[in-house]
């Protein structure tokens, strides 16, 4: 079991010690011992003290990321056997399982990786070369796991295709996992059914992350005018209209995506009550303004506005802007739900510019509910990995009186 050593600057690795499990290059001191980009490195401090173990990769800014705390724990296909059934024990005890997110990354101690089950369709997306070599192993040991739940898995696709990967040195993949299948796979989430396009669709075909928080806002949706911006396949829409809403209308700048949108109202029965535009919200949500539209119920569910820390404070105007506009068009005493999932647009920094949105439109805010992602998608509580992402606020809108 021996391996190259990397160790750490005196003073260095705070987010590790923490409870992290990214090592950046500019944390390192010397790396000792032969290795290639992807193996196995054991990890030292500055002292010589082991933090554990995880796979280097000097293409990437993220060096190391940690698989075990453990010097003396063995990365072999036991070891990934059991992490893997970690994660669909805790899927089991936690969500409904018949399509969840089974892994998700390092909120699963498996860095760089994350797997989606849609019905019997496995999705899987690896942006890491360490956990890239281990995929084949990860795959079948959930396979198998799965099997023992009765659960029998009829292809997997991969959608590997983001830009992160060229920083990792490794090309952008996307493809069949195996034989070839069809590649819409019809779900069915809280008793709302869906067609999810997990070829073409945006990033593993659907957004499983807001499943709870589409179930708390039907509730508020009964007899009620809806509007949905960033409908993306009409989620929320279609949860609206399923709830008793009298009108719903989604919006959203993909034509595929409002294509989409329009087959799932029509799976669920819902044509006459729920349908959707392709347009730009910061462009429609003025037009309706100005036209004197009013609605009960106002959902922002906007994509990320900033994947980086530099481009902060130009997404502080984008929420800022559309919340001004929604909070408009809401009625007097009724509910704007509003939502980011940037990592870097952090829940203070949100919810002062949800604050400041309130102030410009004129409107009082009486918070019913804050809500973060589904518990498939895990919130580690240590280091800076992103799995903390979702805000999402739920508010009556009152008029300044």
């Amino acid at each position: 079991m021996e391996t190259a050593i990397v160790r750490i600057k005196k003073g260095e690795g705070r987010s590790l010690k923490a409870g992290g499990m990214w090592i950046f290059d500019n944390e390192i001191d010397i790396i000792t011992g032969d290795y290639t980009n992807g193996d196995i490195v054991t990890v030292h401090d500055f002292d010589g003290y082991c933090l554990g173990r995880g796979f280097i990769n000097t293409n990437s800014k993220i060096t190391v990321r940690m698989m075990t705390r453990k010097k003396d724990v063995e990365i072999n296909e036991d070891f990934i056997e059991m992490r893997v059934r970690n994660a669909w024990e805790y899927r089991k005890t936690t969500v409904d399982t018949s399509s969840c997110r089974i892994i998700f990354g390092e909120a699963d101690f498996l860095p760089g990786i994350v797997v989606d089950k849609f019905s019997d369709v496995l999705v899987v997306e690896s942006l890491a070369l360490g956990i890239d070599r281990l995929k084949p192993v990860i795959l079948e040991k959930l396979k198998n796991i799965l099997a023992e739940d009765g659960i029998i898995i009829r292809g997997i696709y991969e959608r590997s295709d983001a830009k992160v990967r060229l920083q990792e040195g490794m090309e952008r993949f996307k493809g069949f996992i195996g034989e070839p299948f069809d590649t819409k796979v019809e779900i069915t989430e809280n008793d709302v059914k869906y067609m999810v396009d997990v070829e073409d669709g945006q990033k593993t075909g659907f957004f499983l992350d807001q499943k709870y928080n589409r179930l708390a806002m039907k509730r508020l949706c009964r007899d009620k005018r809806v509007l949905d911006c960033f409908t993306h396949t009409g989620s929320f829409a279609l949860n609206a209209g399923m709830a008793g809403a009298k009108e719903v209308i989604g919006v959203d700048a993909s034509e595929l995506g409002v294509e989409q949108a329009r087959e799932n109202a029509a799976l669920n029965g819902l044509s006459d009550r729920v349908s959707f535009r392709c347009a730009d919200v910061f462009e429609l949500l003025p037009e309706l303004e100005k036209a004197g539209e009013k609605f009960d119920v106002v959902i922002l569910d906007p994509p990320a506005f900033t994947k980086s820390r530099n481009s902060v404070k130009n997404a502080v105007k984008g929420y800022r802007e559309i919340n001004i506009r929604g909070l408009k068009l809401v009625t007097d005493g009724g509910y704007l739900a509003t939502c980011s999932c940037s990592h870097f647009m952090t829940p203070e920094l949100f919810t002062k510019t949800i604050r400041e949105a309130a102030v410009s439109a004129h409107k009082r805010l009486r918070q019913v509910e804050y809500r973060t992602q589904s518990a498939d998608h895990p919130i580690l509580w240590s280091g800076d990995e992103n799995s903390y992402y979702l805000k999402f606020y739920i508010f009556q809108v009152c008029d300044e009186k």
